[in-house]
This record gives structure tokens, sequence and C-alpha cells, in this order.
């Protein structure tokens, strides 16, 4: 039932899943809607933030046709949340992934052949912007370094543009620091923390999502790699490149200095899509319906647990 509400692209199902976030986002950050003015306002700037996702990845889908006009790409990203509603607090994060999201969608467009350089300019830029923000972004390079090796690995000039990007940033980053506080590089700019501790997860809750997550995860990750031989030419390394993002994503996490669940944020988009491609492939209604209505109970048996 559910996989047949979103098995086609309508308006109804972006305010259905929107509705769904904004509700998630209320109960999430209750404490803080009540307080201090400022408080408030940073808390409305991450809503904005989050509800522009799910308008920024159907953008990115339906304009680079990663799957069929379905709606399971979103519906995903909105459970996704469902499961890791931490990352909804964090501001860091969410700018940084929408950041990312912006360079994802500059690569992606490479399979058009046009403006190259611009694209590979860009996603520099907006990968070195995410850094700022948080640190370990700055690994989504490597998915730059790919898309160049599918589109421009015999051109000296492309393969140079994304740094250009990267130097940018940086020298706008100077400028900035040298005006405002006397200085080139502040401490603060690029927070090199790290950590490899995940006494945290040890729990009931953490370890229902994990589990669901990567079962998930890796049988349609498998799946996909395989069926990227049967797309279309054109459309392959914008798959791939998909597929590399979340590979990266689950990286990050690993590494991430802070783990509550949040540090997943970059995987949500590549599942997303990844997933999408899975459930339209997939014959057996009922085994769709499984993979969905996982998503939605599981995070309902981690309060209960």
């Amino acid at each position: 039932m559910i996989t047949s509400i979103f098995s086609k692209s309508k308006p109804i199902n972006f305010i259905m899943v929107a509705g769904f976030v904004v509700v998630l986002f209320i109960t999430s950050n209750f404490s803080v809607l009540f307080t201090d003015i400022n408080l408030i306002l940073k808390a409305l700037s991450r809503l904005v933030i989050t509800v522009f996702f799910i308008f920024l990845l159907d953008f990115i889908i339906s304009k680079n046709n990663l799957n069929k006009k379905n709606s399971y790409a979103i519906m995903t990203f909105g459970l996704l949340f469902g499961m890791f509603p931490e990352a909804l607090k964090n501001s860091d994060l969410l700018l940084a992934n929408l950041f990312i999201l912006f360079a994802l969608r500059r690569l992606i467009s490479l399979q058009t052949n046009l403006h190259i350089k611009k694209k590979l300019f860009d996603a520099g830029f907006w990968i070195m912007i995410a850094t700022l923000f948080y640190f370990w972004a700055i690994l989504f390079f490597a998915v730059v370094i790919v898309a160049l090796i599918y589109h421009s690995k015999n051109n000296l000039k492309n393969v140079i543009i994304p740094f250009v990007g990267v130097a940018t940033v940086i020298l706008l980053l100077v400028a900035y620091n040298i005006s405002v506080y006397d200085m080139y590089i502040r401490p603060t700019n690029f927070s090199r923390f790290a950590s490899v501790d995940y006494a945290v997860y040890n729990n009931k809750t953490f370890i229902l999502k994990f589990t669901v997550l990567f079962t998930s995860f890796v049988w349609i990750l498998i799946y996909f790699f395989r069926s990227i031989q049967d797309k279309n030419k054109k459309l392959k390394p914008s798959l791939f490149l998909i597929a590399w993002s979340s590979i990266i994503a689950i990286l990050i996490a690993i590494i991430a200095p802070l783990k509550n669940g949040s540090e997943f944020i970059f995987l949500f988009a590549p599942f997303s899509v990844i997933m999408a491609n899975y459930i339209e492939v997939v014959s057996e209604k009922w085994f769709k319906e499984v993979f969905i209505s996982l998503l939605i109970i599981t995070p309902i048996v981690s309060l209960l647990l």
C-alpha cells in the first residue's frame, strides 16, 4: 500500500513527506521552540534547510533521470530522518550536507557533457564550503576524483579546475579572517577531530537501527552495482557517483567525532536514490512493502526499548 502511494511523482507526495519531516522536527526540537528567540530562529532555519533537502533531492533525481517518475527516494529520505532524528538538531551537519548535495548535483549533471569546467569548479567549491562546517566532508572530494575519471581523464585542464574551486574558498576564507580577526586561518576553521570509540552504539536502540540500516544498505547496494550494467551508458557514471557517495558517507560516519546518529546524514540522499532504484524494479510487491515497513517500524520500536 505504501509503495503504491509513492509509485507516482505527485505534489501530494512531496507535501506528505514534508509534513512528516515538519512533525518530526517539532517533536525532536520541542525543548527549544519556546525558549530564547535566537534558539527559535536557529531551529526554524534548520527546519527550512531540512524541507529544502526534500525539494533538492527530488530536483536532482528528476533532472538527471536517476530513477523512474516516482517518489520512492523522497519517501525513503524522510523515513531516514525518522530513524536518526538527532540529525535535525545539528546545524553544522545540516549545512554541510546541503553543500555536499549542491556538489553532487553538479557532478551528476556532468552526464550532459555541457559546461563541464564550470560544474567541476562548482563541485570543488561546494565541497570546500561544506568542509568549513564539518571537516570530514572533505572526503567527498574522492567523488570528484571518480567523476574526473569518468568524464575528464584525458583533459588535464579539467583535472585542475576542482582544485581551483577549493583554492577559491581558501582565499576567501583567508581574506575574511585577515579583515575580521587579523589572522590567516583560525583553529576553528577546520576542526579535525575524529573518533573510533563506538561504546555509545552499545545499546538496543542503536543495534536495532544499525541492523536494519546496514542490512538494507548492503542488500540494495549489491543489487545496485549489478543493475548499473543494464542502465543507459550515459547514465552509468552518475549512478556510480551515487554509489561511491554512499560509501564515503559510511566512512565519514565511522570516523565522526560525535556519534549519536546524526553522523549518518550524508548517507540519506545516496541511500534514498539507491533504494528508489531497487524498489521500482522489484516485482514482488510484498517484498517492497517489507523494506519500507522496516524503515517505518524501526524508529517506533526503538522508542519502546
